[in-house]
């Protein structure tokens, strides 16, 4: 018995010893993290779980209730209200054990974020949210350029890493807005430094270093040879390493490639990799590289693509001893390719992992309107390790956003999915079907071919991850709902990347008909509604607006066909009462303005006025109805004199009716007619 309490104690003393060795996970060590691709190739020590706190719809508790899966109202919900020095303060994230934020996202952000660390009742950190996302605001006087914080279409992404030791508690002040917040949870005895304000200015020259990092990686300009003729069902291999030799790890990979139809070529061939003879990567050249359909340049922290047809990959692809790399061109015309590859010494360990790349992909997918149909099935995995991020390649043949659909990740067979986001193009890091390409270091929108109209054709999506990246053990299931304004038959196809330990198994193999098959294109577009005599107010120029107002396009074809004059509104979308915008609208003479507005569920009372002269009485735009979304018809705003040849026509929130649901601050504009007096 004293032998075995001896050895015991000496145990303890061992594990005591070797976290008092451990080298601390601090801000400067997440950093370093985030910008060193390898680090995601083995599996994390110390452990961690990530997951996603987030505003959806709480309404959806149960995948076998489908009139509830999938409820959309994903907006203002929180884990609870606290009132805190005389203040009410809503509750983002509460979190408990050693762990770190990673990301946090939102559309609207509103109000002071407040990061409360280890139980404090006093916050560490505090700023306004919009500009601290926007990467506008210093935190605690140390400022957070991009790319660690960025606005891209409509879409605030913050991606400093905060650690804790104990615990994490996230609110803002103001309600009304949607959020994602991404973290991580150590195994618990992990050794994690908590952030303090004096850590964060000691670490003002490693976010310097992230962000150049970030902004501009590391990509070795590596280049194939000249293109050789790749016949219909031909293959070209690149054999790397040999048969007992030392492990090494791939770190670059770029094909050349074209043809007479680069669009169908960048589908029908195929990137396929075997690491140690097993095949982990059976993928379509286009959405391996986040292209999706068609080549759309770009470049992140793991790929790039060029205008001349280059692609390049910089994930880091550890092999015990031989890769081998093949391209298989299942079109049925030549295609001219090339492959070139560098591979970089790898000490192969018990926590190393395979990369995997697999493909999937749908149509038609019949959507219904205003509701969810499925979820599409990114991959199910089976066995251990890590989800890196996926490209989703969507053909929507309608002139209406496709995209509310929610992502759902459920890690390890959990009875309720640990990752429930907001909307699909909320997962991609952008907001408000913003049709406008982008792309920062982890999240893209290569392609929309709805730009300055709407998301009508082809849409390309893509995200990889860091230190967002989620860990599995023993399954990883990964769906995002399809959910649509209108019904329609769209088409999907996914590629999903991630890393995993050998014998880790996907549902998803090789497609080869599918990949072969003609891309499904859009039908052609129909000559959109006009209101004889209108001045499409989507479409004339925002002379002024309050700072909490965003006015853009947006389609509304899906709500109702010829309802809306040339398809579309100006959708306003305000944070609170006061805000404005206001259109410059060109006219000769005194006119007569009749106005032709929208009316929603979510909508404001909005008073018109012009020249500092009220137009009327404020007006309800509110449709009383959940889910209700109709046109107000003619709105006779009164007699207006042009200055300079506009009139300055502006609408400002100033209420909210009794039968407007949240937020209640957003309103639509579609046209005005100018008549005679």
């Amino acid at each position: 018995m004293n032998a075995i309490r001896i050895l015991a104690c000496a145990l303890l003393s061992l594990v005591m010893v070797a976290r008092a060795n451990a080298q601390p996970i601090t801000l400067e060590s997440l950093l370093a993290e985030m910008t060193d691709r390898s680090a995601i190739a083995r599996f994390p020590s110390p452990a961690y779980t990530t997951r996603q706190s987030s505003s959806y719809d709480r309404a959806s508790t149960s995948k076998d209730d489908a009139s509830t899966w999938f409820a959309n109202n994903d907006f203002n919900h929180f884990l609870r209200k606290e009132s805190r020095q005389g203040r009410d303060e809503w509750v983002m994230l509460d979190a408990v054990g050693p762990g770190a934020v990673v990301r946090i996202w939102s559309p609207n952000p509103k109000g002071t974020l407040r990061i409360y660390l280890d139980g404090s009742d006093t916050p560490t950190f505090e700023a306004p949210m919009l500009d601290l996302l926007a990467g506008r605001a210093t935190l605690s006087g140390v400022p957070i350029p991009e790319p660690l914080a960025a606005t891209r279409s409509q879409g605030w992404n913050l991606y400093l890493p905060i650690p804790y030791a104990a615990s994490c508690r996230i609110t803002s002040d103001q309600d009304g807005f949607y959020y994602h917040v991404n973290y991580r949870t150590y195994a618990e005895g992990a050794a994690v430094r908590t952030l303090t304000a004096d850590d964060l200015a000691a670490a003002r020259p490693a976010i310097a270093a992230a962000n150049a990092a970030l902004r501009n990686p590391d990509r070795p300009q590596l280049l194939p040879g000249l293109p050789t003729s790749l016949a219909p069902g031909q293959t070209q291999t690149l054999e790397l390493g040999s048969p007992g030799g030392p492990s090494q790890a791939i770190s670059s990979l770029a094909v050349l490639i074209d043809a007479p139809n680069l669009e169908a070529a960048l589908r029908s061939t195929i990137l396929e990799i075997a690491f140690d003879g097993t095949p982990t990567v059976w993928c379509p050249l286009g959405d391996f590289f986040g292209s999706g359909v068609g080549l759309n340049p770009f470049a992140d922290h793991y790929r790039e693509i060029t205008p001349e047809g280059l692609l390049r990959a910089y994930f880091v692809m550890p092999f015990k001893s031989t890769a081998a790399v093949t391209l298989r061109n299942l079109g049925s015309t030549p295609v001219a390719a090339s492959l070139a590859a560098t591979a970089d010494p790898h000490r192969w360990s018990s926590r190393s992992m395979y990369f995997h790349a697999s493909w999937t992909a749908q149509h038609p997918i019949r959507t219904n309107a205003g509701t969810g149909t499925l979820d599409f099935n990114y991959a199910t995995i089976t066995g251990q390790g890590v989800y890196l991020g996926d490209t989703l390649a969507v053909m929507n043949p309608v002139p209406q956003w496709w995209g509310e659909g929610d992502e759902k990740i459920s890690v390890d067979r959990e009875p309720f999915p640990s990752h429930f986001g907001t909307g699909t193009e909320d997962y991609y890091g952008y907001g408000w079907c913003n049709p406008n390409p982008f792309n920062l270091p982890f999240i893209s929108q290569t392609r929309c071919d709805g730009r300055g109209r709407d998301n009508f054709g082809h849409t390309t999506v893509t995200r990889v991850r860091s230190l967002d990246a989620i860990p599995f053990t023993t399954h990883l299931n990964v769906d995002m709902e399809v959910w649509h304004w209108a019904k329609a038959d769209a088409a999907y196809a996914a590629t999903t990347y991630w890393y995993a330990l050998p014998g880790a198994t996907s549902n998803r193999g090789p497609e080869p008909n599918l990949a072969a098959a003609p891309i499904p294109q859009p039908p052609e577009r129909p000559k959109p509604f006009a209101i004889p005599g209108a001045i499409e107010l989507e479409s004339v120029t925002i002379a002024d607006k309050s700072p909490g107002m965003a006015a853009d396009f947006q389609a509304m074809e899906g709500f109702a066909r010829n309802t809306w004059s040339n398809d579309a509104h100006l959708w306003c979308k305000g944070s609170e009462v006061g805000d404005y915008v206001e259109l410059a609208i060109p006219a000769s003479k005194r006119s007569r303005i009749t106005l032709h507005a929208t009316r929603s569920w979510d909508y404001a009372t909005v008073t018109f006025s012009a020249w500092g002269r009220n137009l009327g009485t404020p007006i309800d735009l509110a449709s009383g109805t959940q889910g209700k979304v109709v046109a107000s018809g003619p709105i006779d705003l009164g007699l207006v004199s042009p200055v300079d040849g506009v009139i300055r026509l502006r609408a400002t929130i100033t209420g909210k009716g009794p039968s407007a649901l949240p937020p209640g601050t957003y309103f639509g504009l579609d046209a005005v007619v100018l008549s005679d007096p």
